[in-house]
């Protein structure tokens, strides 16, 4: 169950209509679950975040990152910080199949566009946490496949989540995690405009689990067998027409809501986000220069309306990482490995 099915909520701004990112128009996400035990354990998976539904090969969006804690990879994002452009799906998944995923986006971006490569490169965005406390790792990366059926499931309806796609071998809090979304609606002079979160949790140890500003994890047991202090991805999709350094700024927000759910963002754990807005789009065979030209002058710095937007990323991340917590389900993997569901129903406080 989610969240709000407890009639919880986080926050004070309104939801969208799936409290999802696929709110936001145009965005799509699609996932595989991989669950094999031979001849390799597998607990893994593929989540891919679609900006818009059309040729991302050739109409790029604004973007923007940040990093909280660096020990991770997310391929492509050096291009984003240089350009501030997305034209790419963002692809999620577990740390040895980066590979995979690299080959899978590129095979991908060159098929909707098959011209692609006679003037410019495909520089796909592939972001991984590691599953290796449930998936083994040893084994091969995850066939590129796996990506096609992620591609090839992509849906702007709600969003599945915890122990599916890239989350399916995640932990939270020592507890299973995995996937989380959320939503929510700002206004600014009369025009709604949409912001959606989408994070793949692995982050966290149990005695540091805070649940609506409630520090549960210090009433929780706590275990030492996971040996990973974890990352977490975020993505921001959002209508309202925001500049890359917008983005960035905007991007940085998920980090306030990791910590409102009681991430510290530990040595060796990743937090690293991405952010961008569908409000416009740029041809590839525009230059810098006409782009920056032809949005200049249309997104002020409005204070009133970046200052909610920051609000709403705060707000949908911190629901998006209880989600999570609240979706994933049980899941057993290598060596006699096991990840268990949080029990929400042992602590009807939190809910009040």
């Amino acid at each position: 169950m989610r969240l709000r099915e407890f009639g919880a909520t986080v926050g004070y701004l309104p939801t969208g209509r799936y409290n999802a990112i696929t709110d936001v128009p145009g965005v799509s996400v699609g996932q595989v679950s991989v669950i094999e035990d031979n001849p390799t354990v597998r607990r893994s998976g593929v989540t891919v975040i679609f900006p818009h539904q059309g040729n991302l090969a050739w109409e790029r969006v604004y973007a923007g990152t940040d990093v909280l804690n660096g020990y991770g990879v997310m391929v492509g994002r050096m291009t984003i910080d240089e350009w501030g452009l997305l034209g790419s799906p963002i692809v999620l998944t577990g740390t040895r199949s980066i590979s995979s995923g690299i080959e899978a986006a590129t095979q991908y971006l060159t098929k909707i566009d098959p011209n692609l490569g006679e003037f410019d490169l495909a520089i796909p965005v592939v972001a991984e946490c590691d599953d290796g406390f449930l998936n083994d790792n040893r084994g091969p990366a995850l066939p590129v496949e796996a990506f096609f059926q992620a591609f090839s499931a992509m849906s702007s309806g709600p969003v599945a989540e915890g122990s599916v796609g890239a989350g399916t071998g995640m932990q939270l809090f020592e507890f299973k995690g995995g996937i989380g979304t959320a939503s929510r609606v700002v206004e600014e002079g009369g025009r709604p405009f949409t912001l959606g979160v989408l994070v793949n949790t692995n982050f966290g140890r149990r005695h540091q689990l805070i649940v609506r500003g409630r520090p549960i994890g210090l009433e929780l047991e706590t275990t030492t067998r996971i040996d990973r202090e974890g990352s977490c991805i975020g993505v921001v999709a959002t209508d309202a027409p925001l500049l890359p350094h917008q983005l960035s700024r905007l991007a940085k927000r998920m980090g306030l809501g990791l910590a409102r759910t009681g991430s510290a963002a530990n040595d060796s754990s990743g937090e690293i986000f991405l952010a961008f807005s569908t409000a416009m789009r740029f041809p590839r065979n525009r230059s810098l220069q006409e782009v920056g030209y032809i949005i200049d002058g249309q997104t002020s710095e409005r204070i009133p309306l970046i200052n909610r937007l920051f609000d709403a990323a705060i707000e949908a991340t911190e629901e998006a990482v209880l989600n999570a917590l609240l979706e994933a389900t049980t899941v057993f993997g290598r060596d006699g490995h096991s990840l268990v569901a949080f029990e929400p129903n042992k602590f009807p406080h939190l809910f009040d």
